[in-house]
């Protein structure tokens, strides 16, 4: 996110090839027609290795969309959330969690968010988790799929101060939420009702994210960062200066199983030919 480029791995190869660079991706999803969407620090923006990145939105209703993490879901939205709140801030505006419909219209599902973060559905597509890295919280929601709708928000899990802070976020075959814990050199597995299941540890303090994969899904790919990040939420005592923050890729095998993640489904070339009427 910080280096500005996208990485591909090959895992029959065990090769990474550097594929895009010159914007700070913060999430993204494959997409239907080829490439991905991806969310960045300076908009919504679509790439493939024709035409590399072009923008989608940078705004909505007046707000910049500084995005953190994101989604799709099954029916091939692009669910993603803004974030303001930085290292050394103390006020800040909140963001919004916000989705991409597949004609390019973008709506507000929620509200008052300090660091948007970690997003996961559960099998039945019926509950969507949502973290705030700031709140040290992961909400759940009862999710409409056909209308990509939220509502009945309540605390799935609250993060222990003395605890790292929940970044990003999966869910699993069996409906067990994942939580990448950074500060914490962890990721955690919990039960469908929010109970602590067990704990991983990471080489990494700044433990950012996982995703399942490989030709059974029983892979788990987690990624940490190596720019040490010193904000305010971090548990008392930590040291910003440690010789383990981290930096690599990790891959885990607990014969535990994941699922796939969902596919855009935008008609990118329909949004640039409203832009083109439109004169924008």
């Amino acid at each position: 996110m910080l280096g500005g480029f996208i990485l591909k791995y090959n895992s029959e190869k065990d090769r990474v090839k550097k594929i895009a660079e010159g914007k700070n991706v913060s999430g993204m999803a494959p997409s239907k027609t080829g490439g991905l969407i991806c969310a960045c620090h300076q908009g919504i923006y679509s790439w493939d290795e024709e035409n590399g990145f072009q923008i989608i939105a940078d705004t909505h209703n007046g707000d910049f969309l500084r995005s953190n993490d994101a989604i799709a879901d099954k029916a091939g939205r692009f669910i993603f959330g803004s974030t303001f709140y930085g290292p050394g801030l103390t006020t800040y505006p909140l963001g919004k969690l916000y989705k991409l419909e597949r004609d390019g219209s973008i709506s507000i599902l929620e509200e008052g968010v300090h660091l948007s973060n970690g997003l996961g559905f559960s099998p039945n597509n019926k509950k969507l988790y949502y973290t705030d890295t700031v709140l040290r919280t992961i909400y759940v929601y009862d999710y409409n799929l056909k209308t990509g709708s939220i509502s009945n928000r309540h605390i799935f899990v609250r993060v222990p101060d003395n605890d790292g802070i929940p970044d990003g976020l999966t869910v699993d075959a069996e409906g067990f939420v994942w939580s990448a814990q950074w500060y914490g050199s962890c990721i955690v597995r919990y039960d469908p009702d929010g109970k602590v299941e067990r704990y991983i540890k990471t080489p990494a303090k700044q433990t950012s994210s996982l995703i399942f994969g490989g030709k059974d899904f029983t892979d788990i790919y987690v990624t940490t960062a190596a720019k040490s990040v010193k904000l305010h939420v971090a548990p008392v005592g930590y040291d910003f200066n440690a010789s383990d923050i981290g930096g690599p890729v990790y891959r885990y095998n607990l014969g535990i199983k994941g699922k796939p993640e969902y596919f855009t489904d935008i008609n990118i070339k329909k949004i640039k030919k409203t832009f083109k009427r439109k004169g924008t």
